[in-house]
């Protein structure tokens, strides 16, 4: 039986991915000291093959079994969450890639680094390729995040070619799906929760900036796939299907029947304009691609989140 390591594994993405993994018949070590992440997102996951580890990854940490992959996907991710703890996201994507990319050398394992589209800031290329280098304010309040990722990836990259690890990168775009907490801070769960509540829908600026929103599904499948492909360079993953937020916000208002009103707020400091992934690497190296639109994404999220979608999580 194979053993996954995740960091971060009760965290959103975390807890589809931990849980996919075993379905998938492998071993999963869940490394979460639930900072971000929530219990509630694994109390399903009762089985022999899992166990979570309630550690803080900035400080080395060990395992005693072997581990055959490592999925580091540890990081607050949310607006809300990397404002409120800059520090601590510079540490995770430092020191806490540091010693998950360690374990992994110290079990010859493949690791994973889920690295974001923040890297490429406000884009001046549209769609992104992964080999555009980005357009991202180093100093401005996104940046702790941004550069946090950045640096994650060169640190990666530097494992791989001088110390020979095997690595993969992967660039996640916008994604949703259960599990997201209600108030996360992201356009859909905010959307999703205010119109449910029938509540001022908010959108940010205009509404005019557009966005690329992966169904979760869609998403971890693509992570598997580049974890088990030799491919060592940064893949983009999300769907390519571009909305402006005010399409997204009108079509969640559609969905759920909901008679409340949009407000428009001020937009947020560096806010991207556009968002938009070129998937052809995706495609080429692994064969992938959504198979899930987002209308049919959110009426499942919304289906398969029963009550938690009003008291936390969606």
């Amino acid at each position: 039986m194979a053993t996954s390591l995740v960091t971060g594994g009760a965290g959103f993405l975390g807890s589809h991915l931990c849980e996919t993994l075993l379905a998938q018949g492998e071993k999963v070590i869940c490394v979460d000291n639930l900072e971000t992440g929530s219990l509630s997102n694994i109390e399903h996951l009762h089985d022999s093959a899992f166990v979570h580890i309630n550690m803080d990854i900035t400080k080395p940490f060990f395992v005693d079994e072997p581990v055959d992959s490592v999925y580091h996907l540890a990081s607050p991710a949310s607006p809300i969450d990397y404002l409120r703890l800059p520090l601590h996201t510079l540490k995770v994507g430092s020191y806490g890639t540091h010693n998950a990319i360690g374990l992994a050398k110290h079990k010859r394992a493949r690791f994973l680094l889920a690295s974001t589209s923040e890297v490429y800031g406000d884009p001046l290329e549209h769609p992104q390729k992964e080999t555009y280098w980005g357009n991202v304010n180093p100093i401005g309040p996104r940046g702790v995040y941004d550069e946090a990722k950045r640096y994650a990836e060169a640190l990666t990259m530097a494992y791989h070619r001088q110390q020979g690890v095997d690595t993969a990168i992967v660039r996640i775009f916008n994604t949703y799906g259960t599990r997201m907490r209600a108030h996360d801070g992201r356009a859909i769960p905010t959307f999703l929760r205010q119109a449910l509540l029938n509540q001022p829908i908010s959108v940010f600026g205009d509404g005019s900036q557009t966005r690329s929103f992966c169904f979760v599904e869609d998403l971890i499948r693509g992570i598997i796939a580049l974890s088990k492909s030799g491919e060592h360079h940064p893949v983009n993953i999300g769907n390519p299907d571009e909305f402006t937020l005010l399409e997204a916000a009108e079509m969640i208002r559609r969905i759920t029947g909901t008679t409340a009103e949009l407000v428009f707020e001020p937009l947020p400091t560096d806010d991207p304009q556009v968002r938009k992934p070129d998937i052809t690497r995706a495609k080429e190296l692994l064969n992938w691609g959504p198979t899930t639109g987002l209308e049919e994404g959110l009426r499942r999220t919304i289906a398969e989140s029963g009550d938690g979608r009003l008291t936390g999580n969606f």
